[in-house]
């Protein structure tokens, strides 16, 4: 089916209302009608190390179906009922494939970040009431067990530890080797500890129990978990299957092959990717437990391509980066289309991606409170590149601003609040604890994203800022008070102000500006150090502090951060251009109305235009001549 424009999706929406259309009830049904449809076709691949040689195992669709309904049944028989939660704490492997299908179509899924800190995953755990938990067995090289292990120690209502060990992928001699430098399983919590794969081949490969009679809450995401209090999005099949529908309607065949090196406990790779090849038949490949942060993964990327025949790129811009750096060095030329998520994408990473393989990035926006998909720059229509795209069909998108206390909707081109409905939106449901959903929606029907943008005249979303102050770095959300409590808790500082500074290569970077309190001598390169032991998280640590006589404040005395963004604008842009020997520098940065932040350059010599460009296109915030 095409898609190319919005006329395209209003075609579709057309059609018929979203409520009519022919569509599984529930994940169950879902993977049951792609099983059926394509039973000895390609589902799930996932191999340990990254050569292009190295093992892999691959599950079929018929042995996905047995072993996803092994994995519910597991489920039922720990005691996990539809409202109940079972949270995966796991990197990538096909098991992790079972557990959020498993524990989605016998319960709720709470995919957790592997990466956070125990204190945080416990927070999760306590918030969802989870019951049972499945993580790694204490394998080489990964502190996972240890970090669940201390969160379950913190996590009452936890009774069973499922693990899974990674060994069973290795082969020999690297198989034999890790039972003697496995380091020591942790126990020391309350829950009793089993092992996921030997329980999972005692259950019968049909379900076991009848499958919900329909739509209900199905997964719990959390947004960040960055202060230890975590947001938890609450996702129904209903939204499950419609960002699922959207793939396999509009992208995906059962002749597609997919290459995924993102997290599962993400949105992206879950919703957007893992339910839109359940919905298609396509074939999804997960390259190492870590994505692309594996050993080995970007210097083997373009050779994965070409071994498992690739159509569809999946990453971001910091993977983008990194791939930049390597040649492409395999046949690559199955390759339609790459998409890129979860951060801005440089104008200049853009064109040198199309510029090496021949391949054109779609970008598109989503986020975790809206199940995931919201738009994207049409597969087979024109692409605005620095866009997020054209909304997807039933998705509303309206640009808001607040004027005498009720929402106004924006003139074309007009910067507003994102604010969307679609079936992945679940009005005054979005987070598990209602006063996280109090003044959260517009009309009753419209989330608030937090985001600010415009809407071209021919229908293209561009985001323009964040009206919710968060700081991403490479697609990880970062809260600056976390940042900004740290350094107050220093008796030399009298305010501070966390912002994300840009970086070529993750997006933004944290640094914080502070302001001292009288007779304070205290350092920015002090404050850096302070905040290694006062910044609980490793990706939250700011990268630089600088100390200022003063700092920007509002008329009520609230730091007024839209000029720190301009000091951190000017100073690293000034640096990339100082590093490459060029004339020119940032004499100041601008608010415009359309693009945001625009930094002004001017010529202090000789220096061509694609110099300049080739430079600070690398990052996301826009450049212009100030002459």
């Amino acid at each position: 089916m095409g898609f190319a424009s919005v006329a395209d999706t209003i075609a579709l929406e057309t059609e018929m209302p979203w409520a009519e259309r022919d569509v599984p009830k529930t994940l169950y049904q879902m993977l049951s009608q792609t099983r059926d449809k394509v039973p000895l076709g390609k589902a799930v691949t996932f191999q340990l190390l990254s050569g292009p040689t190295d093992k892999a195992e691959t599950l079929n669709w018929t042995q996905l179906h047995e072993k996803t309904c092994q994995a519910a049944n597991l489920f039922r028989s720990l005691g996990i009922g539809e409202g109940d939660v079972v949270a995966c704490i796991l990197p990538n492997c096909n098991e992790t494939v079972l557990t959020v299908l498993g524990g989605a179509i016998a319960g709720i899924i709470n995919p957790i970040n592997p990466l956070l800190e125990p204190e945080q995953i416990g927070a999760i755990l306590r918030e969802t009431k989870a019951k049972v938990v499945v993580t790694l067995k204490a394998f080489p090289k990964t502190d996972v067990a240890q970090k669940t292990a201390e969160a379950v120690r913190h996590a009452p209502g936890v009774h069973t530890v499922l693990e899974v060990d990674l060994n069973r992928y290795l082969t020999p001699p690297k198989s034999w080797i890790v039972p003697l430098v496995r380091p020591k399983n942790p126990g020391n919590h309350h829950a009793d500890v089993k092992n996921f794969n030997a329980e999972l081949a005692r259950q019968p490969k049909t379900l076991a129990f009848a499958d919900s009679a329909g739509d209900r809450v199905a997964a719990y995401f959390h947004t960040g978990g960055t202060t230890g209090m975590p947001k938890v999005a609450q996702h129904r099949y209903s939204g499950i299957i419609y960002n699922g529908w959207l793939g396999g309607t509009l992208l995906y065949t059962p002749e597609d092959n997919v290459i995924c090196p993102l997290p599962l406990f993400h949105v992206f790779a879950c919703h957007v990717i893992l339910m839109a090849v359940i919905y298609s038949g396509a074939h999804v490949v997960f390259p190492t437990p870590a994505g692309y942060r594996g050993e080995g993964v970007f210097d083997n990327f373009w050779k994965l391509i070409e071994r498992w025949k690739i159509t569809f790129i999946i990453t971001v811009p910091t993977a983008i980066s990194a791939l930049m750096q390597r040649p492409v060095d395999a046949d690559v030329s199955t390759v339609k289309t790459s998409f890129s998520g979860s951060a801005p994408l440089p104008l200049e990473l853009f064109k040198r991606f199309e510029a090496a393989t021949g391949v054109t990035i779609v970008e598109g926006y989503g986020l975790t409170e809206a199940t995931c998909l919201v738009s994207v720059n049409p597969v087979d229509g024109e692409k605005k590149v620095g866009s997020v795209g054209i909304r997807f069909p039933y998705t509303d998108v309206k640009i808001l601003k607040t004027v005498g206390g009720a929402p106004v909707e924006c003139a074309a081109d007009e910067v507003g609040e994102i604010c969307i409905a679609n079936p992945g939106v679940w009005a005054g449901h979005t987070y598990t604890e209602d006063d996280k959903n109090r003044d959260l929606y517009h009309y009753g029907t419209h989330l608030r994203t937090g985001d600010l943008g415009r809407i071209d005249t021919d229908g293209y979303m561009w985001i323009t800022g964040r009206a919710k102050d968060l700081i991403i770095r490479g697609g990880h959300n970062i809260d600056p008070a976390e940042i900004e409590e740290a350094l107050l808790a220093h008796k030399d500082v009298a305010f501070a102000g966390a912002i994300g500074q840009p970086d070529a290569h993750a997006g933004e970077l944290p640094c914080a500006y502070v302001e001292l309190v009288a007779g304070g001598t205290v350092t920015g390169a002090e404050l850096v150090e302070h905040c290694k032991i006062h910044v609980h998280e490793r990706a939250a640590l700011p990268k630089f502090v600088e100390v200022l006589p003063e700092l920007p404040k509002t008329a009520v005395g609230k730091v007024f951060k839209p000029d720190l963004r301009k000091r951190a604008i000017t100073r690293v842009y000034n640096a990339a251009l100082h590093e490459a020997k060029l004339n020119a520098n940032v004499v100041e940065v601008v608010d415009d109305k359309k693009r945001g932040l625009v930094a002004r350059v001017r010529r202090t010599g000789v220096v061509h235009d694609d110099e300049v460009g080739h430079v600070l296109g690398a990052f996301t915030r826009p450049w212009e001549w100030a002459e």
